[in-house]
């Protein structure tokens, strides 16, 4: 399932959004041309990503970070590691992260959505606290919004589309049939990766969701959800 756009307009222009696309584009740009430089892009993953046993541990691990370690929680949250990667994160971004925007106020929803990405960052750490392999991507943070969402806009519509080997339907769902099976399929895929290498840190989405389902309360008091609910 692939959501293209959803039917739930805001009311002013989503500027964090949009600078948020941007500096994670930027710094995926940064990335792409490491190899040019003579650099690698595991090196970069390992010195800038979030590795769970130096957090847990705190300690630097070798390489050398690039930033201190207690910084990794945030900087591995702006990091990809392929186009399929960021293009999904900053898709459900643009899509739902709009109206969390809209709802909260900029800098509300600045603070949200770092608060949301360090919340899932922990929980990953948590979950696999002796793992040397880096944390990287958006997809935390991107899960808090979610998590946002589904609870101010169940019901809101959501086009999406549906990739099924040779037909590819486009339907409308309700937001909490959307995003409910996503976060299943994230906490079954978790489940399945206990005990294993996994290349996806499913936990950190679960993390991220939970708190953005919580921190929305607080971050949206008193504040009016409009025609989406």
């Amino acid at each position: 399932m692939i959501p293209l756009y959803d039917q739930n307009p805001t009311r002013r222009f989503p500027v964090v959004t949009i600078v948020l696309i941007g500096v994670n584009a930027a710094v995926f740009a940064f990335a792409l041309l490491l190899p040019r430089a003579g650099l690698t892009l595991d090196g970069f993953y390992s010195r800038a990503g979030l590795i769970p046993y130096e957090l847990a541990n705190r300690v630097d691990i070798p390489p050398s970070d690039l930033v201190p370690w207690w910084t990794t929680p945030l900087t591995s949250m702006f990091m990809h590691g392929g186009w399929l990667h960021i293009i999904f994160n900053m898709l459900f971004l643009w899509i739902f992260g709009n109206n969390v925007e809209d709802l909260m106020g900029r800098a509300r929803f600045l603070a949200f959505y770092l608060l949301c990405g360090l919340a899932a960052a922990f929980t990953q750490v948590i979950v696999d606290v002796g793992s040397t392999t880096p944390v990287i991507g958006a997809s935390g943070a991107v899960a808090g919004v979610l998590g946002a969402y589904i609870v101010t806009w169940p019901r809101a519509r959501v086009v999406t589309l549906f990739v099924l080997v040779f037909f590819f339907p486009v339907v409308q769902l309700p937001a909490w049939v959307l995003l409910g099976i996503w976060f299943l399929l994230q906490a079954v895929q978790g489940v399945i990766s206990l005990g294993g290498e996994a290349d996806v840190a499913y936990f950190a989405h679960l993390g991220g969701f939970a708190a953005g389902m919580i921190l929305i309360w607080a971050f949206a008091a008193g504040r009016s959800r409009g025609r989406g609910s």
